[in-house]
């Protein structure tokens, strides 16, 4: 029988490198950056905490061996990133972003690309590159990076243009971003790359208008401001950027017309380790009340837990965070059969983990009492950080569950081919579903090429009397 849930040796010195360095290493720093009201310097915090990730090989393992990366799979990323999120998710988002700015280029870049931008991601000598996934702006109307493959023009969707100039041999950039991470950089000067994703074509739809492109720092005409003050996640840097003018060499350009691909295949490679995340959390509250409920005893004669209440409550808890677990080893192993082609699969791990644990962290809240909100414990940050995850990366009800909704309209799906671990192609047509309705805002309807076309403008399924 080929299904084992038991790690390797490697896999568990894995697990023993990236749990000693979550708990001696970052621990130390979390609280005071957490409390810290100034964003940039609560991230300047770990950056010592970052430079020892990256002789680890946290920062960068998981980009290809042949361009100085560790090759890590999805599922070794699991392990490690459970270690650390069980400690501060903010940070391991920090990490994570390199891989959703740099796997893209290791997907759809030119053999000379992958080898400039990933080999010099990979061999900094000080440890301190950090590369920012520059897509996310704010929303509008009829704007909106939510529906990023609406078949409209410009500014619908993504509204950072970039104007060719082909004369110059360059791209020209103005628009503006809002909420990507790790763009601004340890100094606010910006991020060694940003990756961004921008409109090439404004008279195109979202399939068809957008490409990739790679703004190296200290180029001119960017501007990054503070980092946002958040609810959760607050040792990561999400910034506002204004690019005017900024004009990038066009070499550092690639999936031109795809750029909408390039984001449906980063958020599902991220898909289950946002999963994961969640699973760190919800362990750490969890065993946090565990213990407590064992000593606790409310003023009674034996501890908390020997009440039914309590030890139905926590026992939920426990089978929920193995559940979740064991789908996000699913969904990681899933996508490493499929070079990552798995955008069913990792938005699903996201999306049920996420939302399943943050009502998980609640019940250890509920089993402590009021107790849970006195801040000397760390129940109530526990509970900021569970938050974040039904919203961030692709969002929920944004994007993720709208890509599950537009791989099952596919005539090709096979509702069996997740559970036999069977591959399922991604197309393009997949895309745009939900994002814009038919007459009277009753029934959804979806894009394809940028346009809808005559079969796709009927409703797949019977409309409400």
């Amino acid at each position: 029988m080929t299904i084992d849930f038991t790690l390797t040796g490697a896999q568990q010195r894995l697990q023993r490198n990236a749990r000693e360095f979550a708990v001696e290493i970052l621990q130390p720093l979390v609280k005071t950056a957490d409390e810290e009201p100034d964003t940039q310097k609560a991230f300047q915090i770990l950056k010592g905490a970052y430079k020892e990730c990256y002789k680890l090989g946290f920062a960068m393992g998981f980009l290809p061996k042949q361009y100085g990366g560790g090759g890590v799979s999805n599922l070794d990323l699991q392990i490690v990133a459970e270690e650390i999120t069980a400690v501060d998710p903010g940070f391991a988002t920090v990490l994570l972003v390199n891989g959703l700015a740099l796997m893209p280029v290791a997907w759809f870049a030119s053999e000379a690309q992958k080898q400039k931008w990933l080999g010099e991601a990979t061999s900094d000598p000080r440890g301190e590159y950090i590369a920012g996934w520059t897509v996310s702006e704010a929303a509008g109307a009829p704007g909106g990076t939510a529906n990023f493959d609406h078949p409209g023009p410009h500014p619908t969707g993504v509204g950072l243009v970039a104007r060719h100039d082909k004369g110059r041999g360059e791209y020209v950039l103005n628009g503006a971003k809002l909420w990507p991470c790790n763009a601004g950089g340890w100094d606010l000067k910006g991020a060694n790359v940003n990756v961004c994703i921008v409109r090439t074509n404004p008279d195109e739809g979202g399939t068809t208008g957008l490409s990739a492109i790679i703004v190296p720092r200290g180029a001119p005409g960017v501007t990054y401001k503070q980092p946002i003050s958040k609810l959760g996640h607050r040792l990561c840097q999400n910034n506002s950027i204004v690019f005017e003018d900024c004009r990038v060499p066009e070499e550092n350009a690639f999936a031109i017309g795809d750029g909408d691909l390039v984001i449906s295949k980063a958020f599902t490679w991220s898909g289950p380790v946002a999963a994961i995340a969640a699973v760190g959390v919800a362990r750490s509250a969890y065993e946090y009340v565990l213990k407590w409920a064992k000593t606790y005893t409310a003023g009674g004669d034996a501890p908390i837990l020997h009440h039914q209440a309590v030890g139905y409550m926590m026992a939920e808890v426990a089978m929920k965070i193995e559940a979740c677990r064991a789908f996000s080893w699913k969904a990681a192993h899933y996508l490493d059969q499929y070079d990552s082609e798995g955008h069913a699969v990792g938005a699903m791990a996201k999306v049920f983990c996420g939302e399943t644990l943050f009502n998980a962290v609640f019940r250890t809240m509920q089993a402590m009492g009021v107790n849970a909100l006195d801040r000397t414990h760390p129940l109530e940050k526990f509970l900021r950080e569970a938050a974040v995850f039904p919203l961030y990366d692709a969002g929920n009800i944004g994007m993720q569950m709208r890509k599950i909704w537009g791989v099952m309209l596919d005539e090709d799906f096979d509702p069996r081919a997740i559970a036999d671990s069977r591959p399922i192609k991604f197309k393009k047509s997949m895309e745009g579903v939900g994002t814009r309705v038919s007459e009277g805002n009753t029934t959804p309807a979806r894009a394809v090429g940028g346009a809808r076309t005559k079969k796709d403008a009927t409703p797949r399924t019977p409309r409400a009397s």
